[in-house]
């Protein structure tokens, strides 16, 4: 294990007044007060050429609205990539500047960031550092270590059958600003939603976002007493979403071990950091994927040849079972796998199959049933939450609603009876019956003048259905920032049976995809599913779109379609 030793600093030269004077301050003397600031660097984990570490820098003076440490190795340590801070190198010299998110350091307030690095012969601490100019207190460090050891360990949460049960949920302070800068934004700013790491770029933070360790440093603070869930989206499969270009990702068909090594090998180290042991850490594994081998390939109509690929070489199945073996691995995470939505796996064809590729990857590259959680439906998606204007059962003129041209023989009508039946199902293919469900209702509230007030006209079984739907898309099959949807029910745990809570995973505001292509470097391309003049294909029954206009890249804040979001909320704001 890492050995914690007291950096040698027998004294430190303060700038003390106007006049220039200096005064030597011993630690452990009087003193000791007047350090305007202490430094905390600790090597988390080493090996033969690299090593990793967090700095954690205390401000005992006036409080900041920027900050730069600074420092020099003794050796040849090279800093790769760093976290929650811009840090630079030029030969020995390292400074390390704050990011937007935390440019602000209080009086008697202190602020974390890490980095990785490479090294060889000997790995010396730094024994000085400044804050802003102005020499540091150094507290510790560590010594040459082969295994992580945190900065500041957390309590063991006890795992539990429903991690949302009597927890707050993590609001991240990056979208809560963007939605509060929005006109009425202030009154679903303190909502929780989903943290994206859609990229591995996403893992350390980019182009000057918050990294994975900094929202977890957040949702301790957020934590204070009580329980907090942390909500994490782990999205980066090789050929990510074979069947919709706007969501492809970075990784080809065939860099599943990129997809090991440099993607979730990586979070899971974090995660493991015991200092968030005291966090319930609920991630979303691998949304659409898995369901594109179900409906997507073979000879169906609604076949593309990249879904075809991804079948044949098994690196979505291997990917998902890594990824729920890794982190499965940790004691306070609880994995659930997408699992579509009733508008995609509700048919007959689709639904038992779907649940057996479901267990086919959560019992594959070492994974276990016993690291799925649960599962979530209607993750970025818009189907309602529930029809109460007519059910599967109803028919018109003796005609029944399933042969209507919206549910088209579906089984399902809304995600709550599909989440439900869909858990039968998968505890039954052999899924622990302990499993709990989540519905996610960011976008499918479906409210504003065009909600139903009631059944429709039973003139047709269509005039019945579509005078009665609240999900007033096009068609079921349109996905991509729909015109005319709705924030659903707002987060809440245990709402239904078998529903352990309804989530905003997906953050409203944040679009799915550009109308027009868009150069990038983030691996997304021109879906024309998100152009709304596009008249359709197979998987849309050849419809229009129902896209919004003027859209930007996926997972890019869309203002017009976050203002509609809260015009047309279901329940109203």
């Amino acid at each position: 294990m890492s050995r914690s030793r007291t950096a040698i600093l027998a004294a430190l030269a303060l700038v003390a007044g106007a006049s220039g004077t200096a005064l030597a301050v011993v630690p452990g003397d009087p003193g000791i007060a007047a350090i305007p600031c202490s430094v905390d660097y600790k090597v988390q984990n080493q090996w033969d050429t690299g090593f990793t570490a967090n700095v954690t820098v205390t401000n005992n003076s006036a409080a900041k609205s920027s900050w730069s440490v600074k420092w020099a190795y003794a050796g040849n340590q090279q800093i790769t990539s760093g976290w929650n801070a811009k840090i630079t190198q030029s030969g020995t010299a390292v400074t390390a500047n704050n990011e937007t998110y935390n440019a602000s350091l209080p009086s008697g307030g202190s602020v974390s960031f890490g980095f990785q690095g490479t090294y060889s012969g000997t790995n010396a601490v730094p024994t000085a550092f400044t804050l802003d100019g102005v020499t540091c207190n150094v507290d510790s460090g560590t010594g040459g270590s082969t295994d992580p050891t945190p900065t500041d360990p957390g309590t063991p949460s006890t795992r539990v059958d429903n991690p949302y049960a009597g927890a707050k949920v993590y609001v991240n302070p990056e979208w809560s600003a963007k939605a509060a800068a929005e006109p009425g934004g202030s009154r679903i700013s303190n909502q929780p939603t989903g943290v994206w790491l859609d990229r591995i770029a996403a893992i350390n933070g980019a182009s000057g976002s918050m990294g994975l360790r900094a929202h977890l440093d957040a949702a301790l603070a957020q934590k204070g007493s009580g329980e907090e869930v942390v909500q994490l989206v782990i999205y980066d499969l090789p050929g990510r979403d074979c069947a919709a270009l706007a969501s492809n990702g970075e990784l080809g068909p065939t860099e599943i071990d990129k997809y090991k090594a440099q993607f979730i090998d990586p979070i899971a180290a974090i995660l493991a950091d015991s200092k968030y042991a005291g966090l319930r850490i609920v991630t979303t594994i691998e949304i659409d994927s898995l369901p594109n081998l179900v409906t997507n390939t073979g000879s169906r109509p609604t076949a593309t040849a990249a879904c075809d690929t991804m079948k044949a070489n098994g690196n979505y199945v291997k990917g998902v079972g890594y990824a729920l073996n890794k982190l499965g691995d940790i004691p306070n995470v609880y994995n659930y796998i997408d699992a579509g939505h009733h508008g995609w796996l509700g048919w007959d064809d689709n639904f038992a199959p779907s649940a057996q590729l479901f267990y086919q990857a959560a019992t594959a590259e070492g994974a276990t049933v016993d690291d799925v959680q649960g599962f979530i439906a209607n993750t970025a998606n818009y189907s309602a939450l529930k029809e109460n204007n007519f059910t599967i059962n109803d028919s018109v003129n003796g005609t029944s609603v399933r042969q209507s041209k919206w549910v088209d023989w579906n089984r399902y009508v809304d995600e709550l009876s599909y989440a439900q039946a869909f858990r039968t199902q998968l505890i039954s293919t052999g899924f622990r019956s302990t499993i709990g469900m989540l519905i996610d209702t960011s976008r499918n509230g479906w409210g504003g003048t065009a909600r139903p007030a009631g059944p429709g006209a039973t003139t047709s079984v269509d005039t019945y259905v579509d005078g009665g739907r609240y999900d007033r898309r096009i068609h079921i099959g349109n996905w991509c920032n729909q015109s005319g949807a709705g924030l659903g029910e707002r987060p809440q745990a245990a709402p239904a049976a078998g529903i352990d809570a309804y989530v905003w995973m997906k953050p409203p505001g944040e679009s799915d995809g550009s109308s027009s292509a868009i150069a990038n470097d983030e691996g997304k391309g021109f879906d024309r599913m998100c152009d709304p003049t596009y008249t359709g294909n197979p998987r849309n029954g050849n419809n229009l779109s129902g896209a919004l206009p003027n859209a930007p890249l996926s997972g890019h804040w869309f203002s017009a379609q976050f203002q509609q979001l809260m015009q047309n909320a279901y329940p109203p704001l």
